[in-house]
């Protein structure tokens, strides 16, 4: 079921609001950056995510493909969501960082289905031989 979560940065100065069904799945990926930022992702459309505050707080990064704006707050390092438009995934995305989701429960979390990908591989729509480390 879709619920509409609040989330933030660590400082607060970026704060938005996504429509998320956690029932839906969550990612984990292996690739470079995903590996080093421990990043656990949420995809919604972008009409399903709202940014309250922060535009002007946040710094971009790409890289590789450029198909994807890995945003972070400028003050506190902190990588709530990301934006992208990845064809095979169904085009215009948000990546929302669940574990900055200010109002989700310890339970919501856990039954949270985790989905695998393989992007160090370029593998994508594969898990990795061993994901324990993510």
């Amino acid at each position: 079921m879709k619920k509409t979560y609040n989330g933030s940065c660590h400082c607060g100065k970026v704060r938005f609001q996504a429509l998320i069904d956690l029932a839906e799945g969550t990612g984990k990926c292996n690739c470079s950056i995903c590996t080093k930022a421990r990043a656990w992702g949420a995809i919604v459309k972008p009409e399903a995510f709202t940014l309250l505050s922060g535009e002007e707080d946040l710094s971009l990064y790409q890289f590789n493909t450029h198909s994807t704006e890995h945003l972070f707050c400028r003050h506190c390092g902190i990588r709530s969501f990301g934006r992208g438009n990845v064809p095979e995934i169904g085009g215009a995305y948000v990546s929302v960082n669940v574990s900055c989701l200010d109002d989700v429960t310890p339970q919501e979390l856990s039954a949270a289905p985790v989905r695998y990908m393989d992007g160090r591989h370029n593998n994508w729509f594969e898990p990795p031989a061993e994901t324990r480390y993510l």
